[in-house]
């Protein structure tokens, strides 16, 4: 029997299901949607079943609720092959007046619900999942909790990872299909996605036909301004360079759309704090994929590669480590920005949690003297905030690459290696 690896994001779903009458999981292609939804629910009908699609189609025109039968949570897989399964789950949870019912999972290109379709709201929550974190995919140990951060307690961890370790995993990404084998398969499977992202889910999402030369230019562009706040008119230019036709503003913003609603791009908004004095805060988004192997891919890179050019490595590392953070923090009931401001301050990563407690994180690759910058960027930021008005920061934390220790420095900033981390 196939492996199943523990997701954070089934502590997100079994909550949801505790709350609302439907969950609704959406995320990147092969992410392990179905999987982690098949391993909670119950009873599941598989919609996509190539003998039972029809009368599948059929019984939801003429008799929906026989599909949604079954011990709870019921899951429906590839439920936008019948979109009117929408409406009948929505009635169906209203008929019941119970938490816990059903769990949605569908293809990676979201269904457009027609306009006459209720929304769902109060009914039908919907939740994100991304590729594994570091944790997840048991290339972390653990040993620090993002929760012990918050909550005040000491931190001790070691960590043997070297650069190429972590290159590696950059590489590979957090897909399920890339664990557990050698590495020329395992590096392969970005790859797969990403020709797929391109052939193919880019003119799925919406109908419209994209050109697959034309979308690994934006990708590729999007990739080398990965974890920066450049502006949509900078990739715009770095593509008409090589583009002998012309490529509009719409046209691109068509094409940026369209990834983010196939869950292959995900920006980061920045963070608004309440500051000791006037500073005009940068409101740009940070460039990120959802896994920093769409990146590498897209560049056509690999762990040698990053290797050999650290500069490169670090902000693909960065990509990386916001990957994980995300999936860490939404498991906290919290998100994740980024800070910038006019005189050049940043910070990589704020986390903030919805009861209003906040941690600072620079992320470094590595080495003595850029984890010495990354604290002096948080103390200075730390020291800004208007603490008569919002909390003081919960921890300031540099997350790293490669570190052999993860400990607290005398200035009061932790640093952890990213393989050591988990929520």
């Amino acid at each position: 029997m196939k492996r199943y690896y523990t997701r954070i994001s089934d502590k997100v779903l079994i909550e949801h299901l505790k709350s609302k009458g439907a969950v609704l999981i959406e995320g990147a292609k092969w992410c392990g949607k179905t999987t982690s939804a098949k391993h909670l629910a119950k009873s599941f009908i598989a919609m996509d079943r190539p003998d039972k699609t029809e009368q599948y189609q059929q019984m939801a025109r003429i008799n929906p609720s026989i599909l949604l039968e079954g011990e709870v949570p019921h899951l429906i897989d590839e439920w936008q092959i019948a979109k009117n399964i929408w409406n009948a789950v929505r009635y169906e949870v209203d008929q019941r007046g119970e938490f816990g019912q059903f769990i949605l999972t569908g293809s990676s290109v979201p269904a457009q619900l027609e306009e006459s379709t209720h929304t769902g709201t109060g009914r039908i929550v919907r939740m994100r999942m991304r590729p594994m974190s570091l944790y997840e995919s048991e290339d972390s140990s653990g040993q620090v909790s993002l929760k012990d951060l918050f909550e005040g307690r000491e931190i001790s961890a070691s960590d043997q990872h070297s650069i190429e370790d972590i290159a590696y995993l950059i590489c590979r990404g957090g897909w399920p299909l890339a664990l557990h084998h050698e590495e020329k398969i395992a590096l392969k499977q970005a790859f797969d996605y990403y020709d797929a992202v391109v052939n193919d889910d880019i003119s799925r999402v919406d109908g419209v036909k994209r050109d697959p030369e034309r979308t690994k230019r934006v990708m590729k562009s999007y990739a080398r301004n990965v974890s920066t706040q450049s502006s949509l008119e900078t990739i715009r230019s770095d593509v008409i360079s090589n583009d002998v036709e012309t490529f509009d503003k719409e046209s691109l913003y068509g094409y940026i759309n369209a990834l983010k609603r196939i869950f292959v791009i995900e920006d980061s908004p920045a963070w608004n704090p309440n500051l000791r004095s006037k500073t005009a805060i940068r409101s740009s988004d940070t460039r990120y994929f959802v896994d920093p192997s769409i990146a590498t891919a897209a560049l056509g890179v690999g762990p040698v590669d990053l290797v050999n050019d650290l500069a490169l490595m670090g902000l693909i590392f960065e990509n990386l480590c916001v990957r994980d953070l995300r999936i860490y923090t939404e498991a906290l009931n919290g998100n994740v920005y980024h800070y910038r401001d006019k005189t050049g301050l940043e910070c990589d990563a704020v986390i903030h949690l919805r009861d209003g407690h906040y941690g600072l994180v620079e992320i470094k690759l590595g080495g003595d003297q850029l984890i010495k910058e990354g604290a002096e960027n948080l103390l200075k930021l730390a020291d800004k905030i208007d603490t008569t008005k919002m909390q003081k920061p919960a921890f300031l934390m540099i997350l790293c690459g490669v570190a052999p220790f993860a400990y607290q420095r005398e200035d009061g900033v932790f640093v952890v290696p990213i393989a050591c981390l988990k929520d």
